[in-house]
């Protein structure tokens, strides 16, 4: 995940209000959900010392307004009395209304909640032409359409003497009409970035579009034998299929991450404490972090800049000043990531991989050798 959406977050001092909430059973009709988890969220901030204005400014926004449409829930930061970023969230938090009051903005859970799910490119094909829908996290919307030659594109008794030269015909169109789709394809995707191509419809259509897929779209694009072009064909099997390459793709690039990250030996780090010094000198390069894992609430200590962030309070050289901030280690490693322009990634314990010890680990920009800058 790119982190610069975070920025303007802090060039603010804080302390600050982080509301994670789930807006999956509150939409228009439901303003009284939507008041009632407001409340909550006031309450709850007052209770670990908020001052009032920043409590109401959260409660305000929260009980406005459902937020962006077709999401499954909002993330709220705000201080001094001010909302400063209202971030859509892709999938819902596992409690109702989570809220946190803290010298840094609990920015963390954003890595699985806000993760951008990945773009989808349906093309819906016959032997005509084929209709091109995009999927991202907040909806569907069209993405143009191909059309190819409309006859002969049915083979069909005839005379024994003209039989051979209309088959070729038919083959021929649809031969053509593949060809048309596959750059109107190539075409959008220059302009859309998929991750993930679909191709619905008869096998012998999608295939032959599919093989003459550029190369680099191929390694994309995945087939389905559900759904179609025809009207009504969208099926709940489509959507399986494209939910479970989107998932696929999703996974692809999480084991990719942790390869990079286990193949770097010298290159990466792993740990508070060698987190810590990697963040003071801006070496983090791209930040692993794993939820479950047991430093991410470890307690560090911040001063104003990103770059100060210290293992015990009493490391002053470090921190820039005598009255620092307690702060978690994730949100901590993850300011000095995001103002660096490090991206960052969640990773999960499922017993295929190893995850970085304690559940903090990153890449560098550089690596050091026998004390030397290599």
């Amino acid at each position: 995940m790119k982190l610069s959406f975070l920025n303007g977050l802090y060039e603010r001092p804080g302390p600050w209000a982080s509301v994670h909430l789930d807006a999956g059973r509150t939409d228009e009709s439901t303003p009284g959900s939507r008041e009632l988890q407001a409340r909550e969220a006031r309450s709850s901030l007052r209770g670990q010392g908020a001052d009032e204005a920043t409590a109401q400014t959260v409660y305000e926004a929260l009980a406005g307004g459902p937020g962006p449409t077709g999401t499954a829930g909002r993330a709220v930061f705000a201080t001094s009395g001010e909302v400063v970023l209202d971030r859509p969230l892709t999938t819902r938090p596992p409690s109702g209304v989570d809220t946190h009051w803290s010298a840094l903005p609990r920015v963390a859970p954003l890595l699985d909640l806000a993760a951008q799910e990945p773009v989808c490119l349906i093309a819906y094909i016959d032997r005509i032409g084929a209709d091109l829908e995009l999927r991202t996290p907040l909806g569907r919307r069209s993405a143009g359409q191909a059309q190819g030659l409309d006859r002969p594109v049915h083979r069909a008794g005839r005379d024994e003497m003209s039989e051979s030269h209309f088959q070729r015909s038919v083959e021929n169109t649809w031969e053509h009409n593949a060809e048309e789709v596959a750059k109107a394809i190539a075409a959008c995707q220059e302009d859309v970035r998929a991750d993930v191509i679909v191709l619905a419809g008869d096998a012998r259509e999608r295939r032959s579009v599919h093989r003459r897929l550029p190369v680099a779209l191929q390694d994309l694009t995945v087939e389905t034998e559900h759904g179609g072009r025809a009207e009504g064909a969208g099926t709940r099997l489509l959507d399986e299929d494209v939910e479970r390459a989107a998932q696929e793709y999703a996974q692809r690039l999480t084991e990719a991450g942790m390869d990079r990250f286990l193949s770097a030996h010298e290159g990466a780090a792993e740990g508070v404490a060698a987190l810590v010094e990697a963040a003071r000198e801006h070496r983090i390069a791209e930040l692993f972090v794993c939820p479950e894992g047991a430093d991410t609430h470890r307690e560090v200590w911040v001063g104003p800049e990103p770059d100060q962030v210290a293992v015990r309070r009493s490391d002053t050289q470090y921190l820039g000043e005598t009255h620092p901030a307690s702060a978690r280690a994730d949100d901590a490693l993850l300011r000095s990531a995001a103002m660096t322009g490090a991206p960052a990634q969640a990773v999960h314990i499922d017993g295929a991989h190893r995850v970085p010890v304690g559940g903090l680990g990153a890449l560098l920009r550089w690596r050091y050798h026998q004390g030397e800058r290599e």
